[in-house]
């Protein structure tokens, strides 16, 4: 079975070479070999941001003394409009050192570490890099992401929406924003609208994090963006709100136009009862519209499945979306394999599995995990 190569193997030898030979095109006083040499000591027992620091660190010491020039340096290296560096692969990903150097190099620098960014950012992200000037500068530094909202590359615009989000995966929390979220909020106003789904999709991203401690705060502001919204900016909402929806928030569900309905579970069946682990269990239903007008249905299923500790925790499941007639009815059916994945650990016993619709539970059944 071939292996899959890990994104740290993306940060070799190679790369650094890449990029000595840019540096030596636009600074030929640059020690291309020494920097080489000396990054090449130690980068192959580092772990992928380990790698990205030692570059950043080693990037350091063989440019100038002084900051602001030698990020200047890297800044021309980037702009390859007359085709004079050889193209890096994946450069998106694998110039990371390059605002990993801002960053730990550039906090007693802020406006030309800012400067910088609003350029880097067309290359390659720095969403984490802003984060540390977000903590220690949080007025300059978001005043300065008001300004970068308005600017005409998406890049730069997205930067502002991903690089204040209070829970961004794999870089440190931004815990002051966490707690008061209203100054990252005035941000993604001026970017409800955008014209890029790239920018937009983040935003959304970034309202799904506020809700996780402030769900009152986002329900409110969503209720707020959803009057006389766009087609574009109800599907933000709509990703905006999938946790809420996920844990059958009424206010949530309602915004999205899914209210309390009046239906009718009927002829819940699932097979097999015992479930061999690494087989699929097929579950089916009937839904029946009771009410006296049509009814729009978010339709999910819930497993709780059994935990160490003899209790069980729910996972809800994206089934369906669909709206029935009055007295209209409709039959939905599912397989589901239940096998070894990385998020979950499984234990064998009485698990459960629930129909939701538009946040209620209607009914369920219960199955046995077998597991030899």
């Amino acid at each position: 079975m071939a292996e899959f190569p890990l994104l740290k193997d993306m940060i070799d030898c190679r790369l650094v070479e890449q990029i000595a030979d840019r540096i030596m095109v636009v600074h030929p006083a640059f020690d291309g070999a020494g920097f080489v040499t000396a990054v090449a000591a130690e980068l192959e027992s580092l772990e992928l941001k380990q790698r990205f620091n030692w570059v950043a660190d080693k990037l350091r010491e063989y440019l100038p003394d002084d900051y602001p020039a030698a990020l200047a340096v890297l800044l021309r290296i980037l702009d390859d409009a007359d085709g004079r560096f050889k193209p890096i692969a994946d450069a998106g990903f694998r110039l990371l050192p390059i605002p990993t150097f801002v960053y730990r190099h550039g906090l007693d620098h802020l406006e030309a570490s800012l400067d910088a960014m609003v350029v880097i950012t067309r290359h390659t992200s720095c969403e984490g890099a802003i984060r540390p000037f977000i903590t220690q500068y949080p007025q300059a530094t978001l005043e300065r992401m008001h300004q970068w909202a308005l600017d005409e590359n998406e890049h730069v615009r997205r930067l502002v929406s991903e690089g204040s989000r209070p829970r961004l995966p794999w870089w440190p929390q931004l815990t002051d924003l966490i707690a008061d979220p209203t100054p990252s909020l005035s941000l993604l106003e001026r970017l409800k609208d955008d014209p890029s789904l790239y920018v937009r999709r983040s935003v959304a991203n970034h309202l799904n994090d506020i809700g996780k401690n402030h769900p009152e705060l986002l329900l409110a502001r969503m209720e707020a963006w959803s009057k006389g919204a766009s087609d574009e900016r109800l599907w933000l909402i709509n990703h905006a709100l999938r946790t809420l929806v996920k844990r059958g928030d009424a206010r949530a569900l309602a915004i999205l136009g899914y209210g309390p309905a009046a239906v009718e579970l009927r002829d819940l069946t699932l097979d097999p009862a015992i479930l061999q682990f690494g087989s699929e269990i097929e579950f089916g239903f009937a839904l029946r519209n009771i009410g006296d007008a049509p009814q729009n249905l978010m339709i999910d299923f819930v497993i709780h499945f059994l935990k160490a500790n003899g209790k069980t925790a729910p996972k809800v499941f994206k089934l369906k979306k669909m709206r029935l007639p009055v007295g209209g009815a409709a039959s939905i059916g599912k397989r589901l394999a239940i096998r070894p994945i990385s998020t979950r650990k499984y234990y064998p016993g009485r698990q459960r599995l629930e129909i939701q619709v538009n946040g209620r539970v209607l009914g369920g059944a219960d199955f046995e995990l077998a597991m030899d």
